[in-house]
């Protein structure tokens, strides 16, 4: 049982309370401090109950997939980013700086991208992230090295598309824990587990993989290197774009973002705090998050559940934040930053406070 700090602003007490419900005689006001990670239940004097949480992912998706693509190959330029822009989704793109051609037509390697294609993608919303300068093996190459590697592919990305790499894709996918240290400073994540997507992908298993993410509304992490060519290509990159569309079809239960978007928002979700006060058909949630704001800057999707919710307002900042009200919740991002959310809820009036074991 979790211990909680209610202040009873109703009977005009502060008081620590081990306890999994408390419960108002007279209409009143609670006040509460939840972390991203609890689930807030409210029941009205009706035995209505309003849960109150932040999503495990953005627009409270079922479960997120980031496609994440090594080395900088030219056809990742040519053939996938055109078909993720085809169905509204932006990838992540892992290069390698010493390998991408020189602009002004000086093409070394046409099997390669050139900064110009690196700017483009970027400009387009796609992430470009670290993938090492030259590809240095963590486990073969002295420390220093590594951190030479890893200092001077940042400088060139950001040198080429004026954005500066947040994530970090190991090379060989070696993690050696030394090396570790150094590439995960000044980022809001590194690729530490993935899925090949590649030559051994079919439609069976590509397709069990998206509903076994569905059903432990887990995020998964897509490595693919070639699709017509170099290392495990699927040769047929169609079963790519079909493996897509399905992912398309289901985006009601899918938020696909790029490797930085939903590390970003997974780190957030879990450091928010957020300090509110129930008063009649009211809100005042007040976020706080201490993390880094210049490498941390995902929006979060706040989730108040309940099948009397007719009608919903917010603001925030003195600016109303658009809502999606379905049938048995309302939905909305709200910046973690920022100021006091005010919520008004038709027709609620807040009398008991229920915090479930987690």
């Amino acid at each position: 049982m979790r211990q909680l700090f209610v202040i009873l602003l109703a009977l005009g007490i502060g008081m620590p309370v081990n306890a999994k419900q408390i419960t108002f005689t007279k209409k009143g006001v609670i006040h509460y401090c939840m972390s991203g990670q609890d689930t807030l239940i409210v029941q009205t004097a009706l035995k209505k109950h309003y849960t109150l949480s932040i999503a495990p992912y953005k627009g409270d998706k079922a479960c997120a997939i980031s496609y994440t693509f090594d080395d900088g190959l030219a056809e990742q330029y040519s053939l996938v980013a055109p078909q993720f822009e085809k169905r509204g989704f932006r990838g992540t793109f892992a290069i390698n700086g010493s390998k991408i051609n020189s602009d002004g037509g000086l093409t070394t390697d046409t099997t390669r991208m050139s900064w110009e294609q690196v700017k483009d993608l970027s400009d387009r919303g796609h992430e470009i992230s670290n993938h090492g300068w030259k590809h240095k093996n963590f486990a073969r190459f002295p420390l220093e090295e590594i951190r030479e590697d890893i200092y001077k592919n940042d400088s060139a990305i950001f040198a080429n598309t004026a954005v500066m790499p947040r994530t970090f894709v190991y090379p060989n996918n070696n993690k050696k824990e030394e090396a570790k240290k150094i590439a995960v400073q000044n980022r809001v994540g590194t690729r530490t587990k993935q899925r090949s997507i590649g030559s051994k992908s079919t439609p069976q298993n590509l397709e069990a993989w998206v509903n076994t993410l569905i059903e432990t509304n887990d995020w998964g992490v897509g490595m693919t290197h070639g699709l017509t060519y170099g290392y495990d290509a699927f040769r047929n990159p169609q079963r790519f774009w079909d493996h897509l569309d399905q992912v398309k079809a289901k985006e009601d239960k899918i938020w696909v973002g790029t490797f930085r978007e939903v590390a970003a928002y997974v780190e957030e979700k879990g450091a928010t705090q957020l300090d509110i006060v129930c008063e009649k058909n009211h809100l005042r949630i007040t976020p706080e998050l201490t993390l880094d704001k210049e490498l941390f800057i995902e929006p979060l999707t706040l989730v108040i559940k309940g099948k009397q919710i007719k009608k919903i307002s917010v603001r925030q900042d003195g600016k109303k934040l658009p809502v999606l009200l379905h049938t048995d919740k309302a939905v909305f991002d709200f910046n973690p930053y920022g100021g006091v959310i005010e919520v008004n809820l038709k027709s609620v009036s807040y009398t008991h406070l229920t915090l479930p074991t987690t």
